[in-house]
């Protein structure tokens, strides 16, 4: 299974930023997906995870209401929609993709990750 994140970059506070991620080599539309930070000198952490169908979603409480996760099955894609970005969001931005429909907030349980994309908020 590869997995290929993007769309991190720069943006001011307030701003958006939309990251994508392409999987490719299974079934993609089985699987739950979920997405994970990392920022300087802190430990991974979860941000939002989305199930098979894509009708059951979660999101890490410091994000909820700002971001949104989202799949299309027909393209092999998860995307995450990043609002009203803060100072703290900036980080690496990791997809990851587990053997199971259902979705987890718990690293541990994704067995699939993408390479990252830095997004950087600048105050």
């Amino acid at each position: 299974v590869q997995l290929q994140a993007s769309g991190g970059g720069l943006v001011q506070a307030g701003g958006s930023l939309r990251l994508s991620c392409a999987a490719s080599g299974r079934t993609f539309s089985r699987y739950a997906m979920g997405w994970f930070r990392q920022a300087p000198g802190k430990e991974r952490e979860f941000v939002a995870a989305i199930s098979w169908s894509g009708g059951s979603t979660d999101y890490a409480d410091s994000v909820k209401g700002r971001f949104t996760i989202s799949r299309d099955n027909g393209k092999t894609m998860v995307y995450l929609q990043m609002n009203s970005l803060k100072s703290e969001d900036t980080a690496v931005y990791y997809c990851a993709s587990r053997g199971a429909t259902y979705i987890s907030t718990e690293m541990g349980a994704y067995e699939y990750w993408g390479q990252g994309t830095q997004v950087t908020v600048s105050s």
